[in-house]
């Protein structure tokens, strides 16, 4: 008995639902990334081979060049705390809205009566190159350096908020004079914070 022949379709796919599932997806994506701020120095690392990433969280980087110290720490909320905590310590006011912008910022470096001023401009404005003459370092009639408060308080806050040691990473020029980086570690030392990282960019191996 001859078989019976099974005429051949030919095979297709429906897209359709690939095709939502592809756009639900980059709109997500799209809708939660964050926009990577601009440094406000922009510094000339060392190079180095070593591959170790840098923690997104509960981590502090003090950036150094031209003479200048800069400070940022991870976390909106951090940050929000932080001021509040810096602005008790030296009794100058912010508003909310300046404390939620602030928490925004990756990084800053004037003296804190200037710090509102800087807040209120557009962020192509506050990262213009010149406009921001560093935290001050040096100790005045024995009181703690800005730099020294800067750093204390945002590991209070850290451990208030994460219940996690905050950690440092410094972040220097390749070419910058070595008194001001003494003068940045001599701090650190001076709250026993004597394990640090230093960012550096990748070179090529051998």
């Amino acid at each position: 008995m001859p078989r019976v022949k099974v005429p051949r379709k030919s095979t297709a796919i429906d897209m359709t639902a690939m095709c939502d599932m592809a756009s639900l997806l980059l709109t997500f994506f799209i809708l939660t990334a964050t926009a990577r701020q601009p440094e406000a120095l922009i510094v000339d690392t060392p190079s180095s081979t070593v591959k170790i990433k840098v923690p997104e969280v509960d981590i502090a980087t003090i950036t150094i060049g031209d003479g200048k110290v800069f400070f940022g720490v991870k976390g909106t909320m951090i940050r929000e705390r932080v001021l509040q905590k810096m602005s008790e310590r030296y009794k100058v006011p912010f508003t909310p809205a300046q404390i939620k912008r602030f928490s925004l910022m990756e990084g800053f470096g004037v003296p804190i009566s200037q710090l509102a001023q800087v807040i209120d401009l557009k962020s192509e404005e506050r990262n213009k190159p010149g406009l921001q003459s560093g935290i001050p370092i040096d100790s005045v009639n024995g009181a703690a350096s800005q730099l020294h408060e800067w750093i204390y308080q945002s590991r209070v806050a850290t451990k208030e908020l994460n219940d996690k040691q905050m950690r440092v990473s410094l972040k220097g020029d390749s070419k910058e004079a070595y008194p001001t980086i003494k003068k940045v570690i001599n701090i650190l030392q001076k709250q026993k914070v004597n394990k640090f990282s230093l960012i550096t960019s990748m070179e090529a191996q051998d």
